[in-house]
């Protein structure tokens, strides 16, 4: 457990990145006292007056220790402190693995905390915050402190640039922070209505959607020491909650009369879309390159990356003809077959890859240089001197529409495998002596009784602090005010009865299916299930006779709520008690809640609602260690802290895989354990301000 001054540097640490270490933080409160050699060779001759300068009228000092060996880190020197960072670069993620490294095996806490102070003015800053962040997730003295929150620390990866202009003026004209205005981020900013991909920018370009990306990435790292990489399931969820998100964006796409995206399977053929990202790299203050319609992507010839686009298909139809066969082959020449249970676990550790591909010559980075190969299209050779666009960076990467043709054609590929397994057979789906008796929804209002199965979609306006992430900036709270999609709050009322004598317990399962697509069309049970949304799973005890179930949408097991994306940071905001306190500082990983929902239409949308208890009996873990479970709120998407992941099922089960009947309603009708009701989702196309 950290002491009070080692909480507050550790917390400091992740202020202000690219100032460097010796200035104040904390709003002027608070200064890092650092031993002469911390100094880099830019200030060293200088340190006196720096000294001076920013010791004073501070209300904290905090010394560090001197590094009696300090670390070699000319390594790092191919990323330069001004050229941007990307976990998607082979060489790049090296790097990242190295450093990691050497924070994770830096002693104790006050040493590692010193070496942070000494590394942070030696590096690149996006390497080193997040070098630094996967470092305290991971490290036994640090895990259970605060991540801050991606959007805090480098706003202006999310936010539309001018908005930082208005916002230094307002925190130097205006000292009082309470009387500061809120600055507007204006919707709509990267292209007009005649780009018919910008009715999905709400998605696109969610802070939210964009922190959980990078949050995930963080508590999921593909390189470094086995400890904080080889994960139960890694794989596995790296093709689920990828899967979950392409799911969404098309189910997303048909509320805005859109057609379902078209994979990017063809990597010869120029890409149509066009983004414009207009956001800054706070690294050099340039925008993020945009990138033309009908763009062709080409072989990549940079000093930091070489790629030729034949390696994508070489790799792709290695992979594919993995999938036909039934069986990957390791570096050893052993064939690994791809069974039911772990086949999707190895696919996704080869596809992503991580250094858990179990052949990762053969096999290649595909998904990682595809991102690149995208992401380097406006200037392959690096002749023009532009760094890398938003497909480059985990922060920025979902803001582009080809992320989502790019994961669809990924997604493809997991699903090739998914369709060649064998059917779910009775047995794998029933719970005998299981009955759902009734099941609806019904959005939760203090005044009177909604209607049931009536589901309510609107604009809401909240606020993000940016006072974190404004290097060289004023003092205080400085917030901006975003518009993003919100729902109604909603709860399901499940009956279940149990004809047995004895207590069961269940996992009950709820999801939510288009009924068509963008023309009308009825979908297809086949289809339904690669759009599937999981909105919840939880477990229920179930006593002989009638069970009245009762849940909150907002208990859903895939999303975190608005607090821990956009939370204010300090010991006032914090919870006092000690199992929501731990949550409250590992739990950034995890869908923004604001878009469990789907937006639906202003005449409303049609959906299937579906449920199913399964038999606990074989959906249960038993995990190796006993402590308590934090942040098990959205352990669909990102599992559980240092533990198991939670559900011995495959994951989106039971629409992994082919189904025996062939609607829906031959399904439930089918199973008693099973049960869809028809709901609607309605837009109502207007704004709100969130409430405090």
């Amino acid at each position: 457990m950290s002491n009070p001054t080692n909480k507050k540097a550790l917390e400091l640490l992740f202020e202000r990145p690219l100032e460097p270490i010796f200035t104040a933080r904390d709003d002027g409160k608070a200064v890092f006292d650092i031993p002469d050699s911390f100094y880099s060779e830019q200030y060293s001759d200088v340190k006196e007056d720096i000294q001076s300068r920013f010791s004073e009228d501070v209300d904290i000092k905090i010394p560090l220790r001197e590094l009696t060996k300090k670390p070699d880190l000319t390594f790092t020197h191919p990323v330069g402190k001004r050229k941007q960072f990307s976990l998607f670069n082979s060489l790049h993620r090296s790097i990242a693995a190295r450093l990691i490294d050497i924070l994770l095996n830096a002693g104790d806490e006050d040493l590692f905390i010193a070496t942070c102070a000494y590394v942070k003015d030696r590096v690149n800053p996006f390497l080193f915050q997040y070098c630094y962040a996967v470092a305290v997730q991971h490290r036994k003295d640090t895990k259970n402190f605060e991540i801050k929150p991606i959007a805090e620390m480098f706003p202006q990866n999310f936010v539309e640039p001018a908005v930082f202009k208005d916002a230094r003026a307002e925190g130097e004209l205006v000292r009082n922070t309470g009387d500061r205005r809120h600055i507007d981020i204006p919707r709509n900013y990267t292209a007009s209505d005649r780009e018919e991909e910008q009715r999905m920018s709400y998605f696109r370009e969610d802070i939210g959607v964009n922190s959980h990306h990078w949050h995930w990435h963080l508590v999921y790292p593909g390189y470094g020491d086995d400890e904080i990489v080889k994960k139960d399931r890694r794989g596995e969820l790296f093709y689920y909650m990828h899967h979950q998100i392409i799911a969404r964006y098309n189910v997303e796409r048909f509320c805005n009369g859109l057609a379902k995206i078209k994979i990017l399977n063809n990597v010869r053929e120029p890409i149509a879309e066009g983004y414009f990202p207009k956001i800054m790299s706070s690294l050099n203050n340039r925008t993020y390159p945009g990138r033309s319609a009908f763009t062709k992507l080409h072989d990549i010839d940079r000093e930091d990356a070489k790629l030729e686009i034949a390696d994508l298909e070489r790799w792709a139809n290695r992979i594919i003809q993995a999938i036909d066969q039934g069986f990957v082959t390791d570096t050893k020449g052993n064939n690994i077959p791809l069974d039911p249970k772990k086949g999707i676990d190895i696919l996704g550790d080869i596809i992503e890859s991580t250094q858990l591909s179990v052949n990762p010559q053969f096999y290649g980075s595909l998904h990682n240089e595809g991102h690149n190969a995208i992401s380097c299209c406006h200037d392959p050779d690096s002749r023009f001197l532009e760094d890398f666009g938003v497909m480059g960076d985990v922060t920025t990467a979902m803001r582009d529409p080809i992320f989502y043709r790019w994961h669809g054609y990924i997604d493809s590929i997991f699903n090739r495998h998914k369709e060649l397994l064998s059917p779910y057979e009775d047995a794998d789906l029933a719970f005998q002596g299981i009955h759902v008796s009734k099941f609806e929804v019904r959005i939760q209002t203090a005044s009177q009784r909604a209607s049931p199965n009536t589901l309510l979609t609107y604009m809401e306006k909240s606020d993000v602090d940016l006072a974190a992430g404004l290097d060289f900036g004023p003092k205080g709270n400085i917030y901006a005010t975003f518009t993003h999609l919100q729902h109604a709050p909603f709860e399901y009322a499940i009956n279940i009865n149990n004809a047995d004598n004895v207590p069961k317990m269940g996992t009950c399962r709820i999801f939510i299916c288009p009924k068509s697509d963008e023309r009308g069309t009825l979908l297809t049970l086949n289809e339904q299930r690669l759009l599937a949304i999981e909105l919840d799973r939880f477990t229920v005890n179930l006593v002989p006779g009638t069970n009245n179930i009762h849940q909150s949408s907002n208990s859903s097991s895939v999303t975190i709520p608005y607090e821990r994306s956009f939370r204010k940071l300090g010991p006032k905001y914090q919870p006092t008690d000690d199992r929501q306190l731990a949550e409250f500082r590992f739990c950034g990983c995890g869908w923004p809640e604001h878009l469990l929902l789907p937006k639906g239409k202003p005449e409303g949308m049609a959906f299937d609602l579906f449920v199913m208890i399964s038999d606990y009996t074989g959906d249960e873990v038993q995990q190796t260690k006993d402590q308590p479970s934090v942040c098990g709120d959205s352990s669909s998407f990102c599992g559980l802290k240092d533990k198991l992941y939670p559900d011995n099922r495959s994951m989106g089960y039971p629409f992994d895989r082919r189904l025996p009947e062939k609607t829906l309603v031959e399904l439930t009708d089918k199973f008693p354990n099973m049960s869809m009701i028809d709901v609607v989702i309605r837009y109502n196309d207007v704004i709100v301000d969130r409430k405090a």
